[in-house]
């Protein structure tokens, strides 16, 4: 009996191990299978050839990613932006000040948030935010813009990361000792000086990891960003330009131009610029947590 519990341990040990390394292998046969449909345009035009130009004529065959590349960090960078500094208030709100009334209240409509389909925040920013921007906000600081901008992407993608932000910082928050807070408190600190020196201190790990993932996720938005940011395969060199992140230019070609030579190619480059992007971010990112944590001894 004993015998077939250790071996019972075993075998759920292996399939264990199989899984997760199956799950890790699952990323190199997606970045592989990227980069062999993506292998006859790299032979052909050079990478570092069509990650610096911007000129995009597919039936000249020239595929220049430039812009794309641009418009992508554009938006990420500007949801990011807005997206942080609410999301860390309304986080630490919840997790210090608001009383459990509050709090069983606005959680679950935030978490309802993360529901929503990303085609109704599209179609919500088409409604609103674009019309705003281009009647009303830009024409106060450039000549004209349509709405359909970088900052329409980016605000729109902004509130669709507040749910995973605020819900990871307040585990986060959470997860601070409480100990901590009241020895703070007891030798004279503000329940806000507690907060900014102790428990946002201790949680920077945490509030890093939950940035980076939702970077990570606003790199990859797709549906809603495409129908708020103009779709222009141009550089922005404002917030009220127009630009075509990389998810848009896969999304809106895939299937309908492949009888271009190298097309699907080319798009297969744009998914795996993208994904080594992420990749590349979250290993940066992992680095400086490590820095972070031994630096600060947290």
């Amino acid at each position: 009996m004993y015998k077939l519990r250790i071996l019972k341990d075993k075998i759920m040990s292996i399939i264990m191990q199989s899984l997760t390394g199956f799950a890790l292998l699952l990323m190199f046969i997606i970045g592989g299978g990227l980069l062999y449909k993506a292998w006859p345009i790299l032979s052909q035009n050079g990478l570092f050839n069509m990650l610096t130009s911007e000129t995009w004529r597919p039936f000249k065959g020239q595929f220049g990613f430039l812009s794309y590349i641009m418009g992508t960090i554009w938006i990420a960078v500007i949801g990011i932006s807005i997206a942080f500094p609410l999301c860390l208030l309304t986080g630490v709100y919840l997790s210090e000040y608001a009383s459990n009334r509050i709090r069983s209240v606005v959680v679950p409509l935030i978490d309802l948030l993360a529901g929503v389909p990303p085609v109704v925040y599209g179609v919500w920013g088409v409604l609103t935010i674009v019309p705003f921007i281009g009647d009303t906000l830009a024409p106060h600081f450039v000549e004209y813009s349509s709405g359909y901008s970088v900052l329409a992407g980016g605000i729109v993608l902004s509130i669709m990361t507040f749910p995973l932000i605020i819900s990871i910082l307040r585990e986060v928050f959470a997860a601070i000792p409480n100990e901590l807070r009241d020895a703070s408190l007891s030798l004279g600190a503000t329940k806000w000086q507690t907060t900014k020196l102790v428990v946002i201190r201790k949680a920077l790990p945490g509030i890093i990891a939950a940035v980076v993932l939702a970077i990570s996720r606003a790199l990859g938005e797709t549906i809603a960003v495409l129908m708020v940011c103009g779709n222009i395969a141009a550089i922005p060199h404002s917030i009220f330009d127009s630009c075509y992140p990389l998810p848009a230019l896969i999304a809106n070609n895939y299937g309908e131009m492949l009888s271009v030579p190298m097309y699907e190619s080319a798009l297969m480059l744009a998914a795996f610029i993208l994904f080594i992007i992420i990749v590349v971010f979250n290993a940066v990112s992992r680095l400086t947590l490590a820095r972070l944590e031994r630096r600060f001894k947290l």
